[in-house]
């Protein structure tokens, strides 16, 4: 989706974290090495393999000053670290709204730091290698802009606008489940085809299937998401395709192994954003109840 040309940003939106914990919800990019290790072993295991640690290494801190170019949705379309400031603003007016009348929760604002390379977390060190993720001890969701490149040359997606915002409000799903309380789940089954960490994970697919379509087309608040178009919705499924499981595995391994799954087949994590989108409603996206997750109840 793009953004109302009138939109205004807020270059603040982008900002926070601190403290120390464990990554939760595995994110949605990086190798396969690092998913498993990072699922296993938290941050600390991925810093024994990256040489990460708790100082930045570099990384630039997130702020007014660093994003003043973001002003307007015209500089949402044409900069991916303003998309994602404005797409942040998307989802604080979906989930502000949505949430109490859904969950009976009112929405937490979680951080958002936008880094460049490495940067320090409450869950130790962010870095483009391991991909965005969310940590629920600072309750941020970190990301840096470099991995859209990373997500179309090393996994070969299409790309485009949604695909984007789609990456962000899986993270912004992870947010949501450590709210209602369905984000644990992962690291107490953290494997296997219908384990809790694969079912975290294609909730939060759904989750964000919720918000684009909730989003689309709302002019209520500061940031105005234009109506979705199907050329936009093929590229969210897309990008949901192609970090599959399955697909990473074959791609990285030759080989496929459903016992090592953390995150849902190709057609599981398209499933379950087209459940959230076709239907719009968060009983929809209650996966720990699912008998089969390549069959969502939305489309019983």
């Amino acid at each position: 989706m793009t953004f109302s040309n009138d939109s205004q940003l807020d270059p603040g939106r982008a900002g926070g974290g601190g403290g120390r914990g464990v990554a939760v919800g595995g994110g949605i990019g990086g190798t396969l090495l690092l998913l498993v290790v990072g699922l296993f072993f938290g941050q600390d295991g991925i810093d024994a393999l990256t040489g990460g640690g708790q100082d930045s290494g570099g990384g630039s801190s997130s702020g007014q000053e660093e994003f003043a170019h973001c002003e307007t949705g015209a500089d949402a379309n044409q900069y991916s670290d303003c998309r994602m400031i404005a797409t942040a603003q998307s989802l604080d007016q979906f989930w502000e709204g949505y949430l109490p009348q859904a969950a009976g929760e009112r929405y937490v604002l979680p951080g958002l730091e936008l880094y460049q390379g490495r940067d320090s977390t409450a869950c130790g060190t962010a870095s483009s290698a391991v991909g965005p993720f969310y940590c629920p001890a600072d309750q941020t969701v970190w990301l840096d802009v470099a991995f859209f490149d990373e997500l179309q040359t090393q996994f070969g997606a299409e790309g485009g606008p949604l695909a984007e915002e789609y990456v962000l409000a899986h993270e912004f799903g992870h947010h949501i489940q450590h709210q209602i309380g369905t984000l644990g789940y992962a690291q107490q089954d953290p494997q296997g085809p219908e384990s809790g960490a694969v079912r975290v994970e294609l909730q939060a697919d759904c989750l964000a299937g919720l918000w684009a379509r909730g989003a689309s087309g709302d002019t209520s608040g500061a940031v105005d998401l234009q109506e979705v178009t199907p050329e936009q919705l093929e590229q969210a499924l897309n990008a949901a395709s192609v970090i599959g499981d399955d697909r990473i595995q074959a791609t990285t391994q030759g080989r496929v192994n459903p016992e090592a799954f953390t995150h849902g087949t190709s057609r599981q994590r398209q499933l379950w954003f087209w459940a959230g989108y076709r239907t719009g409603d968060l009983d929809q996206c209650d996966t720990f109840a699912a008998r089969d997750l390549d069959n969502p109840p939305a489309f019983s």
